[in-house]
């Protein structure tokens, strides 16, 4: 049985493409690529169809967002 490669949740690449990034959010783990850690960062609403309830997620307080 053929195991599946790990993915970054955002572009498919797999880890023989690119280094990945292990995660785990709402108890599942993911997987994402170093070009999109910023997304995960910065707009992370723009990976709620990806990690649903992600939206949601505030920052701690004392965080400023530039």
């Amino acid at each position: 049985m053929a195991s599946k490669l790990a993915s970054c949740l955002y572009c498919d690449r797999t880890s023989d493409q690119v280094p990945l990034i292990n995660m785990y959010f709402k108890g599942k783990e993911t997987w994402i690529c170093p070009q999109h850690l910023p997304m995960l960062i910065h707009k992370p609403a723009q990976l709620a169809n990806k990690l649903p309830g992600l939206e949601a997620v505030e920052p701690p307080e004392g965080h400023e967002n530039d």
